[in-house]
């Protein structure tokens, strides 16, 4: 049996503004390796080994039957091990990393089977999302870069999806929580309805983010990333935000906001080009890791550049005996 691995990146979705739109892929991976067998199996090593479901319920086995039902092959199954980087309920896409994973080698493996089978990007992404729930994370982690989806009409299932490469000369700092928050959770938080004032306070400052990522204008970051839709319903219960955000600002952040529903807290690091940018991250977690960490509610921030690939597939090597090795 062909066994095929993918490394799936971390996201951060909302970006301030872009609530349920706006998504970034960062270099953080989880590795997913799958091949066809007779059982479902999975076995886990990494974030999540202790707690995440080794049966039917694991996300990556889930996607991958909804991949397998969608082309009428509902009886085919895997055996699949996940190397997981990603940290949980963490705000960084740990879930659709999953998805994204199985779902992509799914689609590998059924063109093995057949050659000429085909499944587009836009296609998995809708399967992907409508188990996911919304689609911000999924799209960057299956495309790379920075990712725009939306939907034509509220009625209509088909969710829409444009990928940009991330202009931006910028990188990321990433400060992750010693406690998780179910996404669901901080879902509930959000009201039903919003004022006209604040939804137009929301479609200017998306502009201006899109705007800052696709135009290599990081000048406009400082004023972009202020949202009216969920941060203030959310930093409630995300209690050592504004410790934090004065940290990362402080110390040279262009802009801080949660990422995704939180609790992580990411900060953007502006540079003459985005190398510059990642030395200019490392340098400030060098300085202020230790009094980020004496919060007691934090753990060791992380400067990670952005990822321009998505979800990337890899065929099984070939081995090579070792006689005929040089």
């Amino acid at each position: 049996m062909a066994r095929f691995s993918a490394s799936v990146p971390a996201t951060t979705a909302n970006l301030g503004p872009g609530y349920d739109s706006f998504g970034l892929a960062l270099e953080l991976r989880n590795d997913f390796h799958a091949e066809l067998a007779d059982q479902w199996s999975v076995d886990i090593t990494g974030e999540g080994a202790a707690t995440l479901s080794r049966d039917e319920g694991n996300l990556v086995i889930v996607a991958m039957r909804e991949v397998f039902a969608h082309v009428g092959k509902p009886d085919l199954k895997a055996a699949i091990h996940c190397e997981n980087k990603v940290p949980l309920g963490s705000g960084l896409g740990s879930s659709s990393s999953a998805l994204v994973g199985g779902g992509v080698l799914a689609r590998r493996l059924l063109e093995e089977q057949d050659p000429t089978f085909a499944l587009l990007d836009n296609e998995l992404l809708g399967i992907l999302s409508r188990l996911e729930g919304h689609p911000d994370n999924i799209a960057p982690a299956l495309m790379g870069g920075f990712t725009i989806c939306w939907k034509d009409d509220d009625e209509v299932a088909a969710i829409n999806c444009e990928r940009f490469d991330l202009l931006c000369p910028i990188a990321a700092i990433v400060v992750p929580s010693t406690t998780s928050l179910a996404t669901s959770y901080s879902r509930g938080l959000l009201p039903s309805t919003v004022s006209h004032d604040d939804a137009a306070f929301n479609l200017s400052h998306a502009g201006l983010v899109a705007a800052a990522l696709v135009s290599s204008r990081p000048d406009l970051l400082p004023h972009a990333m202020h949202d009216r839709l969920h941060h203030p319903y959310r930093l409630p219960v995300v209690k050592d935000y504004y410790p934090v955000k004065e940290i990362l600002m402080r110390a040279g952040a262009s802009a801080v906001t949660l990422s995704g529903a939180g609790p992580t807290i990411i900060g953007f690091i502006a540079g003459i080009d985005t190398e510059d940018a990642l030395i200019q991250a490392r340098s400030m977690v060098y300085d202020i890791g230790s009094e980020i960490t004496d919060l007691g509610t934090r753990l060791e921030p992380m400067p990670l550049p952005f990822a321009r690939s998505g979800a990337l597939v890899t065929d099984p090597l070939e081995l090579i005996p070792w006689a005929d090795c040089p």
